[in-house]
């Protein structure tokens, strides 16, 4: 469990322990639900971290796999398991140093795995191998998410829709 960040909607600096059957429930800074991470402070700064490192874990992944393989080969691998940030549209409260953080390492890791010079520009790398930009893919999450939340029949959906959340 999260406990409240704001110091005035604490009721009492002790709480007694929570248990689910046999199990106590912890109180922690943050946890993993459905692989994001959720904070006390709610912010996304540690979700996005986490996604920085899943980054450069799945570019060394492929470039140690399939590094000879040619350059369709390489896009099509890129594009299926690097560009797939599926929580990005759940971002809202974070800082832009995280953002930028991961747009470096997206960049990055699109010269490590196609054999781009450090120093290559980003814009022409990007429009050599015809990918999209790191701020295209945050714009186009928010905007297929938002389409998504505003077309739902979901019935929790549609109720959450109507509070305004």
């Amino acid at each position: 469990m999260v406990a409240p960040k704001c110091k005035n909607k604490i009721v009492a600096s002790h709480f007694p322990e929570f248990k689910l059957g046999n199990s106590t429930v912890q109180f922690v800074h943050e946890f993993k639900y459905l692989g994001h991470i959720v904070s006390q402070d709610e912010k996304d700064d540690a979700d996005i971290e986490r996604e920085i490192r899943s980054l450069f874990i799945r570019t060394n992944v492929l470039l140690r796999r399939f590094g000879q393989c040619t350059k369709d080969v390489k896009l099509t691998l890129f594009k299926t398991y690097c560009m797939c940030f599926y929580d990005v549209a759940l971002w809202k409260y974070h800082t832009i140093t995280s953002v930028n953080k991961l747009r470096s390492a997206y960049n990055k890791c699109i010269k490590i795995f196609f054999g781009f010079n450090r120093c290559y520009s980003v814009t022409l790398m990007l429009f050599e191998l015809g990918i999209v930009s790191f701020d295209t893919l945050l714009v186009n999450g928010h905007c297929r998410f938002s389409r998504l939340w505003n077309c739902s029949t979901n019935k929790i959906v549609s109720h959450l829709r109507a509070l305004g959340i």
